[in-house]
């Protein structure tokens, strides 16, 4: 049966908030994963360009005497290539580890707020919550 329009806002708010921390929490690991994995790209890229005669030109010792702009170029260069391959792995990372932690299964749908008799339950296998009715077969993708 519908809820009143009063509880129905409370539910809304309620389904709406906790949706919003799951997407906080994914997009705060994927933040994490893919600034570690991209940590090597970030560091050529970067000191390729600070390097560079005509980007930055630090005055730092290693610039002066180990660097000079035609390796700069072939940093900055090396860097932008390994960032493909670099952001592929990231993002098989987050995928398998929001596969595992089925992160993407613990967003509830609005119909919660809606009617009556709809409640969070926990899984058998000790996964995250779900709305009643869902199958236990349920994934995030195939």
């Amino acid at each position: 049966e519908p809820r009143s329009p009063c509880c129905c806002l409370a539910w809304g708010l309620l389904i709406a908030t906790m949706n919003l921390l799951f997407f906080l929490l994914n997009l705060l690991l994927m933040l994490v994963i893919f600034t570690v994995v991209l940590l090597p790209t970030i560091v050529v890229v970067y000191f390729g360009f600070q390097c560079h005669s005509q980007v930055l030109h630090s005055s730092a010792r290693y610039c002066k005497s180990i660097l000079d702009d035609s390796s700069s170029s072939a940093l900055i260069i090396l860097g932008f290539v390994i960032m493909s391959p670099l952001i592929v792995v990231a993002m098989a990372i987050y995928c398998s580890l929001a596969r595992r932690l089925r992160l993407l299964v613990c967003f509830q749908p609005y119909s919660l707020a809606l009617y009556k008799g709809g409640r969070w339950c926990h899984r058998g296998d000790g996964g995250p919550c779900c709305a009643r009715g869902c199958s236990t077969q349920l994934r995030a993708w195939v």
